[in-house]
């Protein structure tokens, strides 16, 4: 046996058997078609705002109602609100503004129970004094609220070019995220139009208005510095207002046509935009404002999508609607899976089904991107099933991770691999940011000023670059054959040591959270050969270690995103235990070896029927920042200034059912590995 290496033991046997019924667990559930997906859950408003949107569109007797309305009931909460990620803190105000709307919409009483707590709850946090821009358009869109006092969005911002005009042109919809671009879009219609389906008399939502609604105030509850952007444009949005009312507009109805068109072209093939719920939704309603009927093409395949099982799923007799779907990531990270365990040859034949599938889905398309950077071939990977106006830099990392191994296979050397890699890698370097990091669908989209437009107190309307995502594309170029001596990746090394935290963690944009920072940012330094000695190495690997749960696994609380103080802190969860075993696994000191161990340990004992469970949610798609990076946290004004505590009321946080499955899988392949290696050493600093 060489110097140095550890006899294989009970454990190792144990991690073989957990990873067979793993793979079994995993084959089973390949698709037809080769692919693989799971369920995305995220929060009640999904499926509030289909039921307001049916209402909306003359649908309201769609077979899906019943369901809807039984999905929505089953997830209240016991104090009678709706809450954004599993175990939240508190209710989120929106959310449970949006459920009772949607229930009373649906022809709920009033005085049901359920709605009776629902609003007691309501009432006991300021009524909807405080509700968000996008609950205040669906209260429109039911003739619940003013039209005049949502943010106006003017559909002649399609003329504004992305660059050429000082000024004005920062406010070209290329210059906000792509979600908030395909969101808006279809908003400014509506917002011109001031179109709504007022509820009939016996559902609309008086209760809600106690004193009447002539003594209610509908304005914005800001209260911003006097010489600020935000008053500023509070100021405009008054103004657009005025002009509305007189019927003033420039090239109004120029600017409708041309929306329409753009929200037609950018129709995905399975009838979603965007590959999200938002754009998705508002586009259906916009195009119905504009007169398409239910059987109209375009129409009728949005609303078709509806009734897609891979869009809707049951769950004990309720409807549940997807934010998103998430099949390439899926797969990539299911193939990766059986790479790092070793059963990718044992797989084989599933293997090659899969990329074939991954091959059909290469976007070969220029898609909004191509608006700001010219002369770049298409190359790339959407996250969903039918996405080729935003392919992402994520996706398109691990695509070139998991498909450049097979590049000179004899199996798959006439599938074009070789050269969709150097497409995606071509792509890639074209997309890195100015400061070296990459964001997930744009370049350069990072202009804090956009977001004081009162439009934008939800979410994220921008998508700067990430360290979560930068760490992806990092280790893609090594696999892909390149080193810290080439300038791309030597700009990206920068971009993540600046944003190292002072206890060594990196954030997580996408994950939740410095667990899922510093697992994404550990493997990508070592792989590209970054040497793993480094002192900020080590302070990251220190950071892993003592955040390391008694019971041997990671958790982290979405709330964290809030409160720095609860950074590596939770409940341990299958996934963030894997992130956090795939970050000292990277570092491979011998002292992290019993803590290796127990991480292991954990996701042994932990596994069920091949699989792992999980309700915490672990994937993020909106820390409710506004401005898509970390700020500071420590700011005494921050919930007010942002108006959501560890709630994260203006947060999106996602359960992806994958996650508790191939990243354990990954994690447990590379630690069998470790193990076999690694002795067990002391600590550098132990007596």
């Amino acid at each position: 046996m060489p110097e140095g290496t550890v006899p294989v033991s009970g454990l190792h046997a144990r991690i073989d058997s957990a990873i067979d019924r793993a793979v079994d667990w995993s084959a089973a559930r390949q698709t037809p078609e080769g692919y693989w997906m799971a369920r995305v859950d995220t929060n009640a408003c999904m499926e509030a705002q289909w039921v307001l949107a049916l209402w909306v569109l003359n649908q309201d007797d769609h077979p899906i109602m019943p369901g809807l309305v039984k999905g929505l009931l089953d997830r209240q909460r016991d104090d009678g609100s709706w809450e954004i990620y599993h175990q939240a803190p508190a209710g989120d105000i929106n959310t449970t503004v949006e459920c009772y709307a949607a229930l009373r919409t649906a022809g709920l009483a009033a005085d049901d129970a359920r709605l009776v707590r629902a609003r007691h709850w309501i009432e006991a946090r300021g009524g909807l004094r405080d509700i968000r821009v996008f609950t205040r358009y669906w209260l429109a869109l039911i003739g619940e609220w003013p039209w005049r006092n949502t943010p106006n969005l003017t559909p002649e911002v399609v003329f504004i070019p992305h660059e050429g005009i000082p000024f004005l042109s920062r406010f070209s919809i290329y210059n906000f995220a792509s979600w908030a671009r395909a969101t808006m879009m279809p908003l400014t219609v509506l917002s011109a139009r001031r179109f709504a389906r007022p509820l009939p008399a016996d559902r609309r939502l008086d209760e809600l208005f106690p004193e009447g609604r002539e003594k209610y105030d509908f304005g914005y509850k800001r209260n911003p510095p006097l010489v600020s952007w935000e008053r500023f444009f509070l100021g405009t949005d008054r103004m657009l207002h005025k002009l509305q009312d007189m019927g003033l507009g420039l090239r109004r109805e120029t600017a409708i046509r041309r929306v329409i068109d753009w929200i037609i072209d950018h129709q995905d093939a399975d009838g979603v935009w965007g590959g999200i719920q938002p754009p998705w939704i508002y586009g259906l309603i916009a195009l119905h404002a504009e007169g398409y009927g239910p059987d109209h093409p375009v129409m009728r395949k949005g609303l078709d999508a509806l009734d897609d099982p891979r869009w809707a799923f049951e769950r004990d007799g309720g409807v549940i609607v997807q934010a998103t779907v998430s099949p390439v990531w899926d797969t990539l990270l299911t193939l990766q899976a059986f790479q790092e365990t070793g059963q990718d040859e044992a797989q084989i034949d599933r293997v090659e089904k899969a990329v074939d599938w991954l091959m059909s889905r290469e976007v070969r398309t220029a898609g909004d991107w191509s608006v700001k950077i010219k002369g770049v071939e298409p190359g790339g990977w959407a996250f969903e099933l039918e996405n080729a106006h935003y392919p992402d830099t994520d996706d398109t990392a691990v695509a070139i991770m998991v498909l450049a191994p097979y590049r000179d296979h004899p199996r798959f050397k006439d599938k074009g691999i070789g050269a969709a890699v150097d497409r995606a890698v071509a792509w890639l370097r074209a997309m890195q940011c100015s400061n070296g990091g990459w964001g997930a669908f744009d370049k350069d989209n990072d202009d804090p000023f956009l977001t004081k437009i009162p439009f934008c107190d939800f979410g994220e309307v921008l998508d700067p670059p990430s360290v979560d995502v930068t760490a992806h594309i990092l280790e893609a170029f090594a696999v892909a054959g390149y080193g810290t001596d080439d300038p791309t990746v030597q700009r990206a090394l920068k971009f993540l040591w600046d944003q190292q935290e002072s206890d060594g963690s990196w954030w997580g944009r996408w994950g939740v959270n410095y667990v899922y920072g510093t697992g994404a940012v550990l493997p990508a330094l070592a792989r590209i050969g970054v040497d793993m000695r480094d002192e900020r190495v080590l302070k990251a690997a220190d950071y892993l270690a003592a955040t390391q749960d008694a019971d041997g696994g990671w958790g982290e609380t979405c709330a964290s995103y809030m409160d720095p103080s609860l950074s590596g802190k939770g409940e341990a969860t299958a996934s963030q235990t894997a992130w956090g075993l795939m970050g000292l696994l990277a570092v491979g000191r011998g002292q992290d070896r019993k803590a290796v161990e127990r991480g292991v340990g954990y996701l042994l004992d932990s596994q069920q029927d091949g699989s792992w469970h999980e309700d915490q949610y672990t994937g993020t798609g909106f820390p409710g920042y506004g401005v898509g990076k970390l700020i500071d946290l420590k700011n005494d004004k921050l919930e007010d200034d942002l108006n959501q505590s560890t709630e994260l009321s203006r947060g999106f946080m996602i359960n992806y059912h994958m996650y508790r499955h191939y990243f354990p899988m990954t994690a447990l392949g590379r630690a069998k590995d470790y193990l076999r290696r690694t002795p067990n050493e002391p600590a550098a600093d132990a007596a």
